[in-house]
């Protein structure tokens, strides 16, 4: 049912990796086929990371497949689902026969313990794309829609140093409950490259960072590794990285664009990290 496994990385791992090594390891692409759910798992905080792409048909989120006791069972038996809309045209999802619309950068966290999920577009000349993350959990809170309509964004950094971003959070604790998934989405105004400025670590969470709102001849560099020996991959629009936790979190784009961020791990505080000063990078 998964269409890649990625393997949980040593810091090691990294000397002398060339640079398609470091994509087949940690870049995520082919989220999305018109009609096709794809899923791909990370052994990073067991990650599940896919996209549903309804154009003439709804689409299910499957069934587990394995191990054999499992097979049959629903894919949210144990885990908990963030869903946001990526594209322009509209979309709903039907959690257990409740629709939830969704417009474009509109989210949903679905509980644990969910039987049935349907991804369907609203026009199939104009369909959503639903970007979808996914963690195991241990208790069930209650679905919720997340407009962005609705949210409230925070304001961060400044056009002088390229990085003036909003901040929308999505699945963040005093927003919407979760056992262990963060989800939110930031966009970067004209002018602004940087994702995060300064850098950042944090140890006790994984992360995932999807990027799109990028042309054809646009670019993200997503900067990772050790701070002391600072990697790169080039991301192309609605690719997504996986972050381990002893990676440096920081990307740099040709121009500006959106991306979302999925967290997942033991800490639930949107805030711990370890704020790197950029003469630490080599």
């Amino acid at each position: 049912m998964f269409t890649k496994t990625y393997h949980a990385t040593h810091p090691q791992m990294m000397n002398g990796a060339t640079n398609d090594q470091l994509r087949e390891r940690y870049l995520i692409g082919g989220l999305f086929a018109a009609d096709e759910v794809r899923l791909n798992y990370s052994h990073n905080e067991r990650f599940v990371i896919g996209g549903a792409a309804p154009v003439a048909k709804a689409l299910r989120l499957p069934d587990q497949i394995e191990p054999a006791s499992a097979a049959g069972h629903p894919f949210l038996e144990r885990r908990e689902l963030g869903v946001i809309n990526v594209a322009g045209g509209p979309g709903r999802v039907h959690v257990d026969g409740v629709v939830y619309e969704l417009a474009a950068r509109d989210g949903l966290y679905v509980p644990m313990g969910t039987l049935d999920v349907l991804f369907e577009s609203v026009d199939a000349a104009n369909p959503a794309r639903f970007y979808l993350a996914s963690t195991p959990a241990h208790v069930r809170f209650a679905a919720k829609k997340l407009s962005i309509a609705e949210a409230t964004p925070l304001q961060r950094g400044s056009l002088e140093t390229s990085n003036e971003r909003t901040i929308y959070q999505y699945v963040i604790p005093g927003v919407c409950q979760s056992a262990q998934l963060l989800l939110g989405l930031t966009v970067l105004k004209p002018g602004s490259v940087w994702n995060t400025m300064p850098p950042h670590l944090h140890d006790r969470r994984s992360e995932i960072y999807f990027y799109f709102d990028l042309k054809e001849d646009e670019r993200v560099f997503h900067f990772m590794g050790e701070p002391d020996a600072a990697r790169h991959i080039v991301v192309a629009n609605e690719e997504a990285v996986v972050s381990p936790p002893w990676s440096i979190h920081m990307g740099s784009g040709t121009a500006n664009y959106t991306f979302i961020w999925a967290m997942g791990g033991e800490n639930l505080d949107y805030a711990d990290m370890s704020v790197l000063d950029i003469c630490q990078l080599k």
